[in-house]
């Protein structure tokens, strides 16, 4: 196993180099703006809705709104890593195509672009999570666990993402991934009210979209509610895996195409 994820150790080398040089340009978009953002809606909002009496759940706005913006956050934290950086490597800098006149194979270049992302978001996750608890908006220490989950999340997405980026020669099709996809996702996928607020005929579109799943688990373990339906958990994180593991075998597949001609 580990000559086998040695090449890929490599591959995940450069793009570690690449962000030491680059990582100051990530910070507000990364760290900071959703952290804004959840004090803005969470405490900023939440005061009015939570003196309203309409508390979501029974919980404060900020406990409910917080793990929410968590998975959204990280969702999208990984939905730009897998767009232009990969257009960059495949059209722009052609790196990817120098990598691959080493010894090195596509599916090591595939899964150490991948590898580095995980990296990434889990960076960002732990980080709104460590804020989450100092402000109160985790209500078990279970939440710990909602960094894994919100790191699947992001993958879920990444994933088949890359796959689709890896064909792409222009990025007109990145705006409408973030203008019809990523954002109404992020709106209508649980983070700022249950999805059960939403018309019926609207429900089934989030149900079938990783993001909900994401959301529900990762708020079921910073509330502690996840014992209430341990079945339907598994079946978030069945849902989460399948786009996952689909994402990533497409994306080996695309990496093997556009690099050996």
């Amino acid at each position: 196993m580990t000559a086998l994820l040695a090449p890929a150790a490599r591959s995940y080398e450069h793009m570690f180099l690449l962000y030491r040089r680059t990582w100051r340009g990530s910070i507000f978009n990364s760290f900071l703006s959703p952290i804004l953002f959840m004090l803005a809606m969470g405490i900023g909002l939440g005061t009015f809705i939570d003196d309203g009496g309409t508390a979501a759940l029974g919980v404060p706005y900020l406990q409910f709104l917080a793990p929410g913006l968590l998975a959204s956050t990280v969702m999208q934290t990984a939905s730009f890593e897998s767009t232009f950086p990969i257009m960059a490597g495949m059209v722009w800098t052609k790196r990817y195509h120098a990598m691959h006149a080493t010894p090195l194979r596509p599916a090591d270049i595939a899964l150490g672009q991948l590898g580095w992302i995980a990296t990434r978001i889990t960076l960002v996750a732990a980080i709104f999570v460590a804020v989450m608890v100092a402000f109160g908006a985790a209500r078990s220490p279970l939440v710990v666990f909602s960094i894994p989950v919100a790191v699947l999340t992001g993958m879920a997405f990444s994933a088949p993402i890359a796959a689709f980026a890896a064909t792409q020669d222009r990025m007109d099709n990145f705006s409408a991934i973030f203008r019809f996809g990523i954002t109404p996702l992020f709106l209508f996928s649980g983070t700022f009210f249950p999805v059960e607020q939403l018309p019926a005929y609207l429900q089934p579109i989030a149900w079938v979209t990783p993001l909900w799943h994401g959301v529900e688990l990762c708020r079921d373990l910073s509330l502690g509610t996840i014992g209430a339906d341990p079945l339907m958990a598994l079946v978030h994180l069945a849902v989460l895996l399948v786009f996952a593991g689909g994402g990533i075998l497409a994306t080996l597949m695309t990496f093997r195409r556009r690099l050996v001609k």
